[in-house]
């Protein structure tokens, strides 16, 4: 496990927290909105496994497919707390988590298209 990306770790570990918080969820929101919510983290984690996987230069259609995953996650999370679901000091852990999870993403996206761009100049003769 600790072999993995980091990004990986950190929704990993988000999960288990998203888990416990869902556990004490009230019955009617456990079944519903908790299981989503548990549900697409997971999406999320394995669309993070596959991504990890890929040579560079594939890896960017999966990388934008987990930052729309990763918005998604972030509105239920929000309806967890407006529906009172969550309270709001676990809401903040849990939104303060994401927005790490997505600052990884994003610079993992941008990593890879700086990358681009720099294979590009080495290719084009210079004028």
């Amino acid at each position: 496990m600790y072999n993995d990306a980091p990004i990986i770790i950190k929704t990993y570990k988000f999960y288990i927290l998203l888990y416990v918080c869902t556990n004490i969820f009230p019955k009617k929101d456990r079944f519903t909105i908790g299981q989503k919510c548990e549900n697409t983290t997971l999406e999320l984690l394995e669309l993070l496994f596959v991504a990890n996987t890929k040579s560079d230069s594939r890896k960017t259609p999966f990388l934008l497919d987990i930052d729309v995953k990763l918005k998604i996650l972030q509105t239920l999370i929000r309806i967890c707390h407006d529906v009172q679901a969550i309270d709001q000091r676990k809401y903040l852990i849990l939104q303060e988590a994401l927005e790490e999870i997505g600052r990884m993403l994003g610079g993992w996206i941008k990593s890879l298209s700086s990358d681009k761009k720099k294979f590009e100049e080495k290719e084009t003769p210079a004028q």
